[in-house]
């Protein structure tokens, strides 16, 4: 997938205000238009310059834009980092993926997922209308240890806002949050009354945090099931051993088979994250080698070599073809 540089589609500065952006839009809208243009590949060209509009008009997609971009060239290769979009605060004007769809691949992998459905909550009584503020929706990541045990945590979210002069920059918004015991990757957090605000005494709507994971150096989760990379000794592995696996809630004893081979995978029920019903922890197995690294270490390993009667090729070897053909 190639870079689209949104600000050059529409020919404007990235400092450009929200009203030179409109201005550059409809000007480039006159030209390209295809009911009216006799330009070449008026229709492509009027596709592109919506799409960038679509973007740079709306200042949370600007913003998040803005971020994810910098560094970037028109046609470069580009793939969005993972969580490229946490901490960002949408309101719930969001695409969804089938008009989406209707422009690039880029701006689908970007926004076609951002926001949600905005929610309806207008009301009359007596000649007077209530609105209901709609949701805004944010990405949070986490520590996968925050799952076992809850936490409250200080949360930062980047909210958007355009300033007297057009421009838009980002304010940071934190909130204190209580992380319930149990959450798994993507559990939406509900906080009552914290999303936009309702009109005409209408109630103000909820923000809701949908919960990631940070990337862990010893644990991935799937759900409520945790998986682990478990080194073990080779006298662990052949002979069988029972060792201490470190969780976040504290060790927990794993016997590990005789004869364990590098890539078998032990579940443990019950001890992955907590839940109604937990999850289990996945442990797969490899078998580490001890260096010969001192005389006595490669005495071990020639005594060894002399005295075992293995060939860990010994399944790969040739077998005659019965047919006598190579």
């Amino acid at each position: 997938m190639q870079f689209k540089d949104y600000y050059e589609t529409l020919g404007v500065a990235r400092e450009a205000t929200q009203e030179d952006i409109k201005k550059a839009f409809r000007k480039l809208a006159r030209k390209y238009h295809p009911d009216v243009s006799k330009e070449a590949n008026a229709e492509a060209h009027m596709k592109d310059v919506n799409e960038a509009y679509a973007v740079l008009s709306d200042p949370e997609k600007r913003a998040a834009y803005d971020q994810l971009g910098r560094g970037y060239q028109p046609g470069q290769e580009f793939r969005p980092p993972p969580d490229w979009d946490a901490g960002f605060e949408f309101s719930g004007h969001g695409y969804p993926p089938r008009e989406a769809a209707d422009f690039s691949d880029f701006f689908s992998e970007l926004f076609g997922r951002m926001g949600g459905a905005e929610r309806s909550g207008f009301h009359g009584q007596g000649g007077q209308f209530h609105a209901q503020g709609e949701d805004h929706h944010a990405k949070v990541l986490l520590d996968v240890e925050d799952a076992f045990t809850g936490a409250f945590r200080q949360i930062g979210l980047r909210v958007p806002q355009v300033d007297a002069q057009g421009r838009v920059s980002l304010a940071t918004r934190t909130l204190n949050v209580k992380i319930p015991k149990g959450v798994r990757a993507g559990q939406i957090i509900r906080l009552a009354g914290q999303g936009a605000p309702g009109m005409g005494g209408g109630a103000a709507g909820d923000l809701l945090l949908e919960v990631q994971f940070k990337p862990h150096p010893r644990f991935h989760a799937e759900g409520r099931d945790l998986h682990l990379s478990l080194p073990v000794a080779p006298w662990e592995a052949a002979l069988g051993a029972v060792i201490a696996v470190d969780l976040p809630t504290g060790p927990v004893k794993v016997r590990i088979p005789e004869g364990a081979q590098s890539g078998k995978q032990l579940r443990v029920r019950g001890k992955g994250i907590p839940g109604e019903p937990p999850g289990d922890l996945l442990l797969d197995i490899q078998v580490a080698l001890p260096p010969a690294d001192t005389p006595r270490a490669r005495e071990l390993y020639e005594t060894m070599a002399r005295e075992m009667a293995f060939d860990p090729r010994a399944a790969n070897a040739h077998t005659p073809n019965p047919h006598g053909r190579a």
